[in-house]
């Protein structure tokens, strides 16, 4: 019987290195090169296919918005930053909610007539919050894009959309507008004007985090994406904090009621004299969200008096 063991192994051992090295070499060329992967058409075509689209009417029933919508969200919109406050989750860059349903196309049709006005808008922009005013003659919405938020109308008799704010609409709790009763005015949440650049996060915290205890035992409840940190803190006034602007329609310069703050609600009254305003304040909680933050109650009016 023949005898192996005397066989020399240095070329063994470096062909198996040099094996090793090319695979190595092939899978990490193949990992940089690599792209999202699309099906075959027949299946894009299914899972793409539009779904049916949303109607709105108008408050006198003579109008309808045909209401596009997309089936699934792009890569482009999932991949954007997502900061998680208080219980909400917002985009840093847009001032609006992280997760948002659109739409992607409005048409307008009379219900007896038949006829459709196509509402032509920039590209690649997300509609939402669409209002109609009292009249029915105009639909007031916000358009989200990659970096912001502004605040649009159509005129159903045109057919015409318009933007009506240079401002940058704040949308990242609440409801960003409302229309005032006489149909010819606004009231807007907008990013404060000299809000300055984001707070940045201490490397070193000035102090520690302190929960008191009064001595009695309670159920808590368990909550997502709650405040931890006096940086938390700051960031929630940051992104929250908005100004609340009146515009009117009929071109004069919008104006400024009272002063920035979170606002929560606020609702015009019947005759569109005064304003119903809630707004947050501290103390803020650290382990319930933003719902169950402490609130003022105000009666305003439209001069923030």
């Amino acid at each position: 019987m023949k005898r192996f063991s005397n066989i020399d192994s240095k070329p063994l051992l470096f062909l198996s290195f040099l094996l090793s090295f090319l695979l190595i070499c092939s899978l990490s060329t193949h990992a940089d090169n690599l792209k999202y992967q699309v099906p075959p058409k027949i299946i894009a075509d299914i899972v793409d296919a539009p779904p049916s689209p949303s109607v709105d009417f108008s408050p006198d029933n003579q109008w309808m918005l045909i209401l596009e919508r997309p089936n699934l969200p792009s890569i482009a919109e999932i991949s954007q930053p997502e900061l998680r406050i208080a219980g909400i989750r917002i985009n840093p860059q847009t001032n609006g909610p992280s997760r948002i349903r659109h739409y992607t196309r409005i048409v307008v049709k009379n219900i007896f007539s038949g006829k459709e006005k196509k509402i032509r808008l920039p590209e690649n922009a997300r509609i939402t919050n669409i209002r109609w005013a009292p009249d029915s003659k105009k639909v007031a919405f916000t358009l989200t894009f990659s970096d912001r938020i502004e605040l649009w109308m159509i005129e159903i008799k045109s057919g015409k959309a318009k933007k009506l704010l240079n401002h940058q609409i704040n949308n990242t709790y609440g409801s960003p507008f409302s229309w005032l009763p006489d149909s010819k005015r606004i009231i807007c949440l907008t990013v404060p004007q000299r809000r300055g650049e984001a707070p940045i996060k201490p490397r070193i915290p000035e102090g520690p985090v302190i929960q008191e205890n009064i001595g009695k035992k309670a159920p808590a409840r368990t909550y997502q994406d709650l405040l931890k940190s006096p940086y938390d803190e700051s960031l929630f006034e940051y992104y929250l904090t908005s100004q609340l602007v009146l515009i009117n329609l009929k071109g004069d310069k919008p104006s400024s009621i009272g002063s920035p703050s979170i606002y929560t609600y606020f609702s015009p009254s019947p005759d569109g004299k005064y304003l119903l305003v809630e707004t947050i304040h501290r103390p803020y909680s650290y382990i319930v969200p933003i719902s169950r933050f402490p609130r003022k109650i105000e009666v305003w009016d439209l001069n923030g008096k």
